[in-house]
């Protein structure tokens, strides 16, 4: 029978495991689940591991049957009981250990699975999104050239000032929706230009724009880790991220800026042994760009990053879609936290 010397490598996962008998006897639990039980692992090994369940029956019988070789795996959903904090949903895997008589618990808090079925629905969606917007985006220029050309020939062929105004007002709207494909057809058109990247570089440019533009009644907060390595990224694409996120921002805050309290913050972080995209990082990189205005209208917090969506009136609902897409680029992922007095987007990048 394994020692649980065999079981150490399990402290270095985020995941909750123990390893038991077949009666629910836990013969090794990790740091994880010792953290999130609230008691020590000394207490935790020898106990039966039902016993820290609502209904203890459920995972004998899933032992008894992994015992019988009834099956190889069983999956079922459980609360644990934690030491002085709330009951916890959590997703229950046992497997075989393949040592004789040892099984693998896996316990995964029910709230990251949803996490993470969320971020890979918004990440198919983004996806989707972007092959739509580019394929429409393309056969809309086509005709809208043709259009604008047609009406600089009717201009010339036409005598009247007072007809002219009307091919005037197609051109103008031709050259208006031109602008509006150019700006959805940007990110696939520009290379991904690689170098090193200084996270606060990308901050402290964009921090210069927004002051120029909102010189008064906006204080912007610098609350930067200067331990944060450089990575490789693209500088001009971050930098656009940034800026479409703050300049959203303030739009956002224009009453307050108008009353001289609106507040801006850029906070960067270094992220621990994070999982986003289904991927594991030792090291992540996390922005927030959080502002004190009215917050995300709630008809629209859902769909925030899709294409044509905003908030306001004249809003191109581009901006937050290009920056979701500049981040994907680099691995990465933005999320959003919104109420009323504090918006907060962070924006979640690989580091080396």
């Amino acid at each position: 029978m394994a020692t649980t010397a065999h079981y150490q490598s399990f402290d270095l996962l985020a995941s909750l495991l123990a390893v038991v008998h077949a009666d629910a006897k836990v013969v090794f639990s990790n740091a994880a689940l010792e953290d999130a039980l609230g008691i020590s692992r000394r207490a935790i090994v020898g106990a039966s591991l039902a016993d820290v369940f609502t209904e203890p029956a459920a995972l004998r019988e899933a032992l008894a049957g992994a015992s019988d070789n009834a099956f190889a795996t069983l999956r079922y959903d459980g609360f644990l009981r934690r030491n002085g904090q709330d009951l916890l949903p959590v997703h229950v895997i046992v497997t075989d250990a393949d040592t004789k008589g040892c099984f693998v618990v896996e316990l995964v808090p029910q709230e990251q699975q949803t996490r993470q079925d969320r971020e890979e629905r918004l990440a198919q969606q983004a996806l989707a999104n972007k092959e739509l917007i580019r394929n429409l985006a393309h056969e809309i220029k086509n005709p809208l050239g043709g259009i604008r050309g047609a009406a600089q020939l009717l201009e010339m062929e036409i005598a009247s000032s007072g007809l002219s105004e009307y091919t005037q007002v197609i051109i103008r709207e031709a050259d208006r929706l031109q602008t509006l494909v150019d700006r959805l057809l940007a990110p696939h058109r520009r290379a991904h230009i690689v170098g090193d990247v200084n996270i606060h570089e990308v901050c402290e440019r964009v921090r210069s724009l927004i002051v120029a533009e909102f010189p008064k009644g906006l204080r912007v907060v610098r609350d930067y880790d200067i331990s944060i390595p450089e990575f490789r990224g693209d500088l001009e694409q971050l930098i656009q991220t940034v800026l479409n996120i703050a300049h959203n921002a303030c739009q956002a805050l224009s009453d307050r800026i108008a009353q001289g309290d609106a507040e801006l913050t850029f906070c960067t972080r270094i992220a621990r042994q994070v999982t986003f995209g289904k991927t594991r990082y030792r090291l992540a990189l996390e922005l927030h760009v959080i502002d004190n205005g009215p917050g995300v209208p709630d008809s629209i917090k859902d769909r925030i990053f899709y294409p044509l969506v905003s908030g306001r009136d004249g809003g191109s609902g581009l901006g937050l879609t290009l920056a979701q897409t500049f981040v994907q680029q680099h691995h990465g992922q933005i999320e959003v936290d919104s109420q009323p007095g504090r918006t907060d987007f962070k924006i979640l990048i690989p580091l080396p």
